[in-house]
Protein backbone atom coordinates (compact mmCIF):
# COMPACT_ATOMS: atom_id res chain seq x y z
CA UNK A 1 0.00 0.00 0.00
CA UNK A 2 1.01 3.42 -0.80
CA UNK A 3 1.05 6.75 1.83
CA UNK A 4 -2.03 9.12 0.33
CA UNK A 5 0.13 11.81 1.02
CA UNK A 6 3.47 11.27 0.35
CA UNK A 7 3.40 8.34 -1.61
CA UNK A 8 5.82 6.21 0.10
CA UNK A 9 5.53 2.61 0.96
CA UNK A 10 2.83 2.36 4.21
CA UNK A 11 4.44 -0.04 6.86
CA UNK A 12 2.29 -2.41 9.50
CA UNK A 13 2.14 -1.16 12.94
CA UNK A 14 0.11 -2.19 15.88
CA UNK A 15 -2.11 0.38 17.99
CA UNK A 16 -3.86 -0.12 20.62
CA UNK A 17 -3.40 -4.03 19.96
CA UNK A 18 -4.97 -3.38 16.43
CA UNK A 19 -2.59 -3.97 13.15
CA UNK A 20 -2.91 -0.90 11.09
CA UNK A 21 -0.66 0.39 8.18
CA UNK A 22 1.38 3.89 9.09
CA UNK A 23 3.88 6.25 6.66
CA UNK A 24 6.99 6.02 8.13
CA UNK A 25 7.40 9.72 6.85
CA UNK A 26 4.49 11.66 7.01
CA UNK A 27 3.19 9.44 9.93
CA UNK A 28 -0.26 9.21 8.62
CA UNK A 29 -2.47 6.09 9.77
CA UNK A 30 -4.27 4.03 7.57
CA UNK A 31 -7.58 2.36 9.45
CA UNK A 32 -9.16 -0.70 7.39
CA UNK A 33 -13.22 -0.81 8.02
CA UNK A 34 -13.80 -1.02 11.82
CA UNK A 35 -9.60 -0.84 13.19
CA UNK A 36 -10.38 3.01 14.10
CA UNK A 37 -13.21 1.81 16.14
CA UNK A 38 -11.25 -1.41 17.82
CA UNK A 39 -7.97 1.27 18.29
CA UNK A 40 -10.36 3.71 20.41
CA UNK A 41 -12.01 1.04 22.15
CA UNK A 42 -8.36 -0.28 23.38
CA UNK A 43 -7.11 2.88 23.99
CA UNK A 44 -9.85 3.49 26.32
CA UNK A 45 -12.76 1.16 27.42
CA UNK A 46 -14.41 4.27 29.24
CA UNK A 47 -14.95 5.18 25.23
CA UNK A 48 -16.42 1.49 23.61
CA UNK A 49 -20.09 2.81 24.03
CA UNK A 50 -20.05 6.03 22.05
CA UNK A 51 -19.17 5.64 18.20
CA UNK A 52 -19.06 7.91 15.25
CA UNK A 53 -21.00 7.07 12.27
CA UNK A 54 -18.48 8.32 9.43
CA UNK A 55 -20.76 7.42 6.79
CA UNK A 56 -23.89 8.22 8.63
CA UNK A 57 -24.47 11.29 5.86
CA UNK A 58 -22.29 10.72 2.65
CA UNK A 59 -23.75 14.14 1.44
CA UNK A 60 -21.51 15.73 3.69
CA UNK A 61 -18.05 14.06 1.79
CA UNK A 62 -16.31 16.49 -0.39
CA UNK A 63 -13.73 14.71 -2.17
CA UNK A 64 -10.33 15.82 -0.12
CA UNK A 65 -8.60 18.97 -0.41
CA UNK A 66 -4.99 16.90 -1.23
CA UNK A 67 -6.52 14.68 -3.66
CA UNK A 68 -5.98 12.35 -1.57
CA UNK A 69 -5.85 8.40 -2.80
CA UNK A 70 -6.82 5.42 -0.78
CA UNK A 71 -4.37 3.15 -0.18
CA UNK A 72 -6.74 -0.05 -1.24
CA UNK A 73 -8.84 1.07 -3.84
CA UNK A 74 -6.42 3.80 -5.49
CA UNK A 75 -9.83 5.64 -5.93
CA UNK A 76 -9.93 9.57 -4.49
CA UNK A 77 -10.70 9.88 -0.26
CA UNK A 78 -13.65 12.01 0.62
CA UNK A 79 -12.95 14.31 3.70
CA UNK A 80 -15.36 14.20 6.54
CA UNK A 81 -15.66 15.72 10.43
CA UNK A 82 -15.08 13.19 12.83
CA UNK A 83 -18.73 13.42 14.96
CA UNK A 84 -19.71 17.27 15.32
CA UNK A 85 -15.93 18.23 16.27
CA UNK A 86 -13.96 20.06 13.42
CA UNK A 87 -11.24 17.24 12.89
CA UNK A 88 -11.63 16.73 9.33
CA UNK A 89 -10.84 12.71 8.32
CA UNK A 90 -9.97 11.02 4.80
CA UNK A 91 -12.38 7.87 4.32
CA UNK A 92 -12.87 5.75 1.39
CA UNK A 93 -16.25 5.60 0.80
CA UNK A 94 -15.97 1.83 -1.15
CA UNK A 95 -13.75 0.03 1.31
CA UNK A 96 -14.77 2.14 4.61
CA UNK A 97 -11.18 2.62 5.20
CA UNK A 98 -9.58 5.86 6.91
CA UNK A 99 -6.90 7.88 6.76
CA UNK A 100 -5.86 9.93 9.64
CA UNK A 101 -3.13 12.51 9.11
CA UNK A 102 -0.17 12.88 11.95
CA UNK A 103 -1.78 13.45 15.24
CA UNK A 104 -5.45 12.90 14.77
CA UNK A 105 -5.80 9.96 16.62
CA UNK A 106 -5.09 11.82 20.04
CA UNK A 107 -6.94 14.31 19.05
CA UNK A 108 -10.15 12.45 18.23
CA UNK A 109 -9.56 10.42 21.32
CA UNK A 110 -9.55 14.14 23.45
CA UNK A 111 -12.38 14.99 21.25
CA UNK A 112 -14.59 11.93 22.82
CA UNK A 113 -13.43 12.24 26.47
CA UNK A 114 -15.14 15.71 26.09
CA UNK A 115 -18.41 14.49 24.29
CA UNK A 116 -18.43 11.65 26.74
CA UNK A 117 -18.47 13.69 29.58
CA UNK A 118 -21.14 15.92 28.38
CA UNK A 119 -22.96 12.89 27.08
CA UNK A 120 -23.02 11.03 30.67
CA UNK A 121 -24.03 14.74 32.37
CA UNK A 122 -26.67 15.92 30.43
CA UNK A 123 -28.19 12.59 28.79
CA UNK A 124 -27.26 9.66 30.57
CA UNK A 125 -30.42 7.87 31.01
CA UNK A 126 -31.10 8.74 26.79
CA UNK A 127 -27.75 6.84 26.11
CA UNK A 128 -28.41 4.25 28.88
CA UNK A 129 -31.87 3.09 27.11
CA UNK A 130 -29.47 3.78 23.71
CA UNK A 131 -26.93 1.12 24.72
CA UNK A 132 -29.32 -1.50 26.02
CA UNK A 133 -31.34 -1.35 22.37
CA UNK A 134 -28.20 -1.64 21.02
CA UNK A 135 -27.90 -4.75 22.91
CA UNK A 136 -30.88 -6.48 20.85
CA UNK A 137 -31.02 -4.55 17.38
CA UNK A 138 -26.70 -4.04 16.95
CA UNK A 139 -25.04 -2.52 14.81
CA UNK A 140 -22.27 -4.40 16.98
CA UNK A 141 -21.80 -7.88 17.59
CA UNK A 142 -23.95 -8.50 20.88
CA UNK A 143 -20.82 -9.17 22.88
CA UNK A 144 -19.53 -5.37 21.90
CA UNK A 145 -22.85 -4.07 22.25
CA UNK A 146 -22.99 -5.70 26.28
CA UNK A 147 -19.74 -4.10 27.16
CA UNK A 148 -21.08 -0.92 25.52
CA UNK A 149 -24.05 -0.85 28.26
CA UNK A 150 -21.68 -2.23 30.65
CA UNK A 151 -19.43 0.98 30.40
CA UNK A 152 -22.03 3.44 30.49
CA UNK A 153 -24.06 1.48 32.81
CA UNK A 154 -21.14 2.38 35.68
CA UNK A 155 -21.01 5.85 35.17
CA UNK A 156 -24.44 5.52 36.94
CA UNK A 157 -22.22 4.97 40.16
CA UNK A 158 -20.68 8.23 39.27
CA UNK A 159 -23.91 10.21 38.96
CA UNK A 160 -25.48 9.32 42.15
CA UNK A 161 -21.77 10.46 43.82
CA UNK A 162 -21.93 13.91 42.59
CA UNK A 163 -25.79 14.28 42.36
CA UNK A 164 -26.17 12.97 46.13
CA UNK A 165 -22.73 13.77 47.98
CA UNK A 166 -24.37 13.36 51.43
CA UNK A 167 -25.93 9.83 50.91
CA UNK A 168 -22.79 9.15 49.14
CA UNK A 169 -20.71 10.01 52.49
CA UNK A 170 -23.25 8.45 54.81
CA UNK A 171 -22.68 5.09 52.57
CA UNK A 172 -19.31 5.63 52.55
CA UNK A 173 -19.13 5.71 56.08
CA UNK A 174 -21.31 2.85 56.79
CA UNK A 175 -18.57 0.76 54.64
CA UNK A 176 -15.80 1.43 56.61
Amino acid sequence: MICSVCKKELKSAILNNVEINYCPQCLGLWFEENELRWAKDEKDEDLRWLDVDLWENEKKFKISKDNKICPVCRMPLYEVNYGSSNIKVDVCNLCHGIWLDRGEFKKIIDYLHQKADKEIIENYYKNLFKQLGEVFIGPEPVKDEILDFLVVFKFLKYRFLVRHPVISKMILGMVK
